[in-house]
């Protein structure tokens, strides 16, 4: 699905490419036109006159094809240096996320005693302290339970029958999935009622 996104983006921006080289081609050749009324050639001109303005009007078009293509291509890494800059820190938080996992796990597991809950309370200030730096760099978690399941954010692992939600709505969430910004950086993994 992901991969599909790349190739239409990825088409679109071709084609779009495509469309400015043509215009800039299609401008510079009506600006061509104008010169070209311009110039008069005289009727006693060699052959080689016609030659010599044959050559000149094609290293025009080259000239002007090779123009547009540097647009685009500028056009185009600027794009990229902006993607590569919002999503830089991508990788890190990914590998970061199984310890926010383990300190979740580690929370769950903790008994009701007063020496652990002052441990419990010692390790979630740790854990909401890490969150908040992984959130200011844009990673939010996903709200998956009660919603319908939408394959590009969750990965269903089991489909249960559910008397208390409608078909294809979320009924468990067994792994959190998390958002870069507007990018999913980790599919949740949920069960989905049938």
């Amino acid at each position: 699905m992901k991969k599909q996104s790349v190739q239409e983006d990825n088409m679109n921006t071709n084609q779009e490419e495509e469309s400015t080289l043509n215009d800039n081609v299609n401008q510079d050749q009506s600006q061509q036109e104008e010169v070209n009324e311009d110039v008069v050639v005289s009727e006693d001109a060699s052959p080689e006159t016609g030659k010599l303005l044959a050559e000149v009007e094609e290293h025009k078009q080259r000239l002007l094809r090779t123009q547009a293509d540097f647009d685009n291509f500028r056009r185009r890494t600027q794009k990229e240096k902006e993607e590569l800059g919002k999503y830089a820190s991508a990788k890190l938080i990914t590998e970061l996320l199984p310890v926010v996992d383990n300190f979740e796990r580690a929370l769950s597991t903790i008994s009701d005693t007063t020496e652990a809950a002052s441990y419990a309370k010692g390790v979630e200030m740790i854990l909401r302290q890490f969150e908040g730096i992984l959130q200011t760099e844009g990673l939010t978690a996903m709200e998956t339970v009660g919603q319908p399941f939408n394959p590009e954010y969750h990965q269903a692992i089991m489909q249960v029958e559910s008397e208390d939600h409608e078909e294809g709505i979320i009924v468990e969430e067994l792994q959190k999935g998390y958002l870069l910004k507007d990018k999913v950086l980790r599919p949740a993994m949920v069960k989905v009622s049938g």
